[in-house]
């Protein structure tokens, strides 16, 4: 049984690594919109008191998440991958990946903040997001941190914390062109 599972394990580590240097390969050329989940977090939930603009009610980061986030931060300089700006979701997760990670205050944008329940406040949620996104057209990279359910939601993929996802429109929805995970 462990023979099997490590088996599958060195099947897999060699995609992750070409997924990655394809990523990265997009990344330095520019011009693309990275989806960001967030960097790992100290729970599973927010508390049943959460406030958006009180950090100390909400999930955050780990000190696991902030080395994760400047890991991040270092390898978009190591690989000269250009930022343009960088959107984030209000919560306080969000905002610390993306401070540490890129040294700059990210400008809150809170259709990344996670996913309403209401069916038509979510449809409006991931409308603006696709707006963001379809209008974009720097020459640098344009990064949007953001939640595990709302990637999924605008991709079909599940990243893990602090894993980037390179998408483009196509059509109606985003077309994921490749994936670097920290």
């Amino acid at each position: 049984m462990l023979r099997l599972v490590l088996a599958l394990f060195l099947l897999a580590v060699p995609s992750l690594a070409h997924a990655t240097d394809a990523g990265w390969a997009l990344l330095r050329d520019g011009g693309h919109v990275v989806l960001l989940r967030h960097a790992f977090v100290t729970g599973a939930t927010d508390p049943a008191n959460f406030d958006i603009g009180n950090c100390a009610t909400q999930l955050n980061l780990s000190e696991r998440g902030k080395q994760q986030a400047s890991r991040i931060g270092a390898l978009f300089a190591a690989r000269a991958a250009p930022i343009d700006h960088v959107l984030s979701s209000r919560y306080c997760r969000c905002l610390d990946t993306a401070r540490i990670a890129f040294e700059s205050e990210p400008q809150p944008f809170a259709p990344l903040d996670l996913l309403k329940t209401d069916p038509a406040e979510k449809t409006a949620q991931m409308e603006a997001v696709m707006k963001e996104i379809r209008s974009y057209s720097g020459s640098d990279n344009l990064v949007l941190v953001t939640h595990l359910e709302n990637i999924e939601a605008l991709t079909g993929v599940a990243p893990r914390e602090g894993e980037a996802v390179v998408v483009a429109p196509e059509g109606d929805n985003l077309k994921v062109l490749g994936r670097v995970t920290f």
